[in-house]
């Protein structure tokens, strides 16, 4: 009898980490409902909590006419900003299902790498995401534009242009082109 308690004992599962902090906001990822997710960064800002919908500026050419779109960086993903407090109020918000989990842990995303969406965005290049699922490549470095010192691997060797950069912590990749005349291999030492 004691040792199946000493076993269940060992299989003890480890609490899930939770990186919400009391006084310190910190980036988290949220799954939305399918193409909500303009709504619910609406109405996160209309709660007074900080979001950001990374959106891509993209032209839509028709048979009779031209349309300019905000599509999502990012299909069902909205980044929240947020407290301990506030993360009640961020899943009673309409149309959020959850938030993003790794393991059953709620883990903080580095402001850094919510810098690097940004600079995608903002550089005006041509950009989606992807789920973490490459073949190793030359890592590469990008030397010239917004991204420059962004790291990531070389995915495609059509015309040199394809990098993939690897944002693990939210679980997905970038694809950017880029120039080739941007790039330098990284030589490992």
């Amino acid at each position: 009898m004691e040792a199946g308690v000493k076993q269940k004992a060992e299989k003890k599962v480890q609490e899930p980490v939770n990186q919400l902090d009391e006084q310190t906001p910190r980036w988290f990822a949220l799954y939305t409902m399918a193409k909500r997710e303009k709504m619910v960064a609406g109405r996160l800002t209309q709660k007074e909590i900080t979001c950001y919908l990374p959106l891509l500026h993209l032209t839509r050419y028709y048979t009779r006419k031209i349309k300019k779109v905000e599509l999502p960086l990012i299909r069902g993903y909205v980044f929240v900003r947020i407290t301990k407090k506030e993360y009640v109020p961020v899943l009673e918000t309409p149309d959020v299902v959850n938030f993003v989990k790794f393991n059953k842990n709620l883990i903080a995303i580095p402001e850094e790498e919510i810098d690097i969406i940004r600079r995608v965005v903002g550089d005006a290049v041509q950009a989606e995401a992807e789920p973490i699922s490459f073949e190793p490549g030359d890592e590469v470095e990008i030397i010239g534009g917004q991204l420059t010192g962004i790291r990531g691997k070389l995915v495609s060797r059509e015309n040199k242009r394809e990098v993939l950069l690897e944002l693990t912590t939210i679980g997905l990749a970038l694809r950017v082109t880029v120039k080739e005349e941007y790039l330098r291999r990284i030589i490992k030492a």
